[in-house]
């Protein structure tokens, strides 16, 4: 290879490659998205305890928990349409002073003693709105601030952010709740959003980035999204794929520390163990998968990840003791964490700009749908039969998506 093309080579190599000191914009919205995911954390381990320290009550905290699911249902579609009609900038805006309003009303009840259970249900449900929107916003966002060849790693450090901070997000909630109170974790992420609100003011987006069209109305919008949506058979069928590893996550999640505990005999340090092992897959796929989808197509990465899939969880069958699990459970998400990379990507690759928020919130929407059918199949299930045999059904469900994606036209998506 001669000099010149050795520059070449390099120059290509750069502009794939996102350099956040260099890129202003996609660094306020990766800074922000660490503040907001660690903020998250805080609220995410802190609101259950509040719930059962203030009702003891199994009953209020899990109405907390459908609370906070509905708006996935409600928003779904209607969100998709206020992304792709307005500037995207200002709708994480507006919904991250939204999130201010509610978690500063949650502080200023606690601080006068005036908090009860229904004002909880109440900022929970508007919480959740927000954030859905917000996320839905973001992924919409990633185009239109970075090249298209660079959304893999662009995506893949978003990744990043949100599996670091899961792996070290409760364990600081907890240790701050120790020492301190409820406030101090509330306080925290109430400052995490004036960060967060300071950080997407500074994005600067083309002017051009709404698209201009002729008003319409908003079932027609939503109409157009799920089109596209279940029109694109490309995007359709991982989409499906993801919806079902969804559905097999949920099923084997809800056992999985009744298993550790129940079987194993892991005590609640080793859990904490297992937990932690298994976030280091996540952390290890979002570093790789950038450089991974230089020498091999992203349809074969997507199908043959959930071989890794299939793997985890046949080391939770055989486990015998807390570390096989931990394994286990380190390749499973190895492999979703992946898979969902990929699959972010050409959602964003294949999808017009005019029509990615529509689009983006209507998948998202199935997909969290899946999430408690799973739990209460697996909750049932585990209540009358064997718990290996969830593991045997989430297996048998992983191999048969890599048979039938093996022979499919999307192993060959670039």
């Amino acid at each position: 290879m001669t000099i010149l093309e050795q520059q070449i080579e390099k120059q290509k190599n750069m502009q794939q490659k996102i350099v956040p000191w260099i890129n202003l914009n996609f660094l306020f919205l990766w800074i922000g998205s660490i503040i907001s995911n660690f903020g998250l954390q805080m609220y995410m381990v802190t609101i259950p305890l509040l719930i059962y320290h203030m009702s003891k009550s199994p009953l209020a905290m899990s109405t907390m928990r459908a609370v906070e699911f509905f708006p996935n249902i409600l928003l779904g579609l209607i969100a998709g349409v206020f992304i792709d009609r307005f500037n995207r900038k200002k709708i994480m805006s507006v919904m991250t002073l939204i999130q201010l309003f509610f978690v500063g009303a949650l502080l200023l009840l606690l601080w006068i003693d005036q908090l009860l259970i229904w004002h909880l249900f109440i900022i929970g449900f508007f919480l959740s709105a927000a954030n859905f929107t917000f996320i839905n916003t973001q992924h919409s966002i990633v185009p239109l601030i970075v090249e298209k060849n660079q959304l893999t790693e662009a995506n893949a450090k978003l990744t990043l952010v949100y599996t670091v901070v899961n792996l070290i997000g409760p364990g600081i909630a907890g240790i701050l709740l120790a020492v301190y109170s409820y406030k101090i974790s509330f306080a925290i992420y109430f400052v995490c959003l004036f960060l967060m609100f300071f950080t997407v003011n500074l994005v600067r987006l083309d002017k051009n980035s709404v698209p201009k069209k002729e008003k319409s109305s908003v079932i027609k919008e939503i109409k157009e999204g799920l089109f596209e949506l279940f029109g694109n058979k490309t995007l359709l069928i991982p989409t499906i794929v993801i919806l079902i590893i969804n559905f097999s996550a949920s099923l084997i999640i809800g056992i999985n520390i009744f298993y550790a505990t129940e079987y194993l005999g892991a005590s609640e340090r080793q859990i904490g163990y297992i937990l932690s092992i298994s976030a280091v897959g996540g952390l290890i796929s979002s570093l790789i998968v950038p450089k991974i989808t230089k020498t091999i197509a992203r349809g074969k990465i997507f199908v043959y990840s959930l071989l890794f899939d299939a793997l985890g969880v046949f080391f939770l069958l055989i486990s015998t003791s807390w570390w096989v699990m931990a394994i286990g459970l380190f390749i499973r998400l190895f492999g979703v964490t992946t898979m969902s990379i990929i699959y972010l990507t050409i959602r964003q690759e294949l999808t017009p700009n005019h029509l990615l928020g529509r689009v983006t919130s209507s998948s998202s929407m199935l997909m969290r749908l899946a999430a408690p059918l799973g739990l209460f199949v697996s909750g049932i299930w585990a209540e009358y039969y064997s718990v290996k045999n969830i593991y045997i059904f989430s297996i048998a469900i992983v191999i048969c998506l890599f048979v039938i994606l093996s022979t499919h036209k999307i192993r060959h998506f670039k």
